[in-house]
């Protein structure tokens, strides 16, 4: 079967459907497509910005903690972590108060997280939305399912009922149909984001307090 084919039988399925579960599957095959596209970008965004791969980063933590903050410094110039700029500027100490240099890296990163998860409160919302549309158009159709019962009388026809339970059930399985995959992409994508925020927290404790630096004076006389 060619290519063209199966294009053409796609869509007449798909418009079939769409005609048999009326605006409510319209409504959720819209959701699908934008959750699809959302979805494809947020892979495309997580993927250049290095989220959950930081080798280098760790690699440079190692050096940080040995006390070589230039070979950090270079790992950390290498690397196309997204987190790379805000530890640099950790690493570097720039100029201030320690503390107010920690406020705004910690900050700086906070505000990566926040762009990364843009997106996942739409696909949450999907999630949670599309099984209630898609059981909200089965309560439609069964209330026109059991009306057109009881137009019919007493020469009522099983077939036509069962019809009518069909097609009005059509719409719950078409928002669990949108809703599982997007659930679990925005799952895995939310999962991802705070095991990152985890790690740069982590990170960020590393460089403004590295195992091998020395205690301050007050410390080493109470110890």
């Amino acid at each position: 079967m060619s290519p063209v084919a199966i294009w053409s039988g796609l869509l007449a399925s798909l418009h079939e459907i769409l005609t048999v579960g009326g605006p409510v599957v319209g409504l959720l095959m819209g959701l699908s497509v934008v959750s699809f596209a959302t979805v494809i970008y947020k892979l495309w965004q997580f993927r250049r910005a290095r989220v959950g791969r930081h080798r280098r980063v760790h690699m440079a933590l190692a050096a940080v903690e040995r006390g070589d903050t230039q070979t950090a410094a270079a790992l950390l110039n290498e690397t196309r972590s997204y987190l790379a700029p805000t530890l640099i500027r950790a690493l570097r100490g720039g100029g201030g108060e320690r503390a107010a240099l920690s406020d705004r890296c910690d900050a700086e990163a906070e505000s990566l997280f926040l762009r990364l998860e843009t997106g996942l409160g739409f696909l949450d919302l999907v999630a949670q939305l599309a099984p209630l549309i898609g059981l909200f158009g089965t309560v439609i159709g069964m209330i026109e399912a059991f009306q057109g019962l009881q137009s019919a009388g007493s020469s009522v026809d099983p077939t036509v009922l069962a019809g009518g339970i069909w097609v009005a059930l059509l719409t719950t399985a078409a928002g669990l149909a949108v809703a599982m995959p997007v659930a679990a992409v925005q799952s895995w994508l939310s999962g991802a984001v705070e095991r990152d925020r985890v790690f740069a927290n982590k990170a960020l404790r590393q460089i403004f307090a590295p195992a091998g630096a020395p205690q301050p004076q007050a410390a080493r006389e109470a110890a």
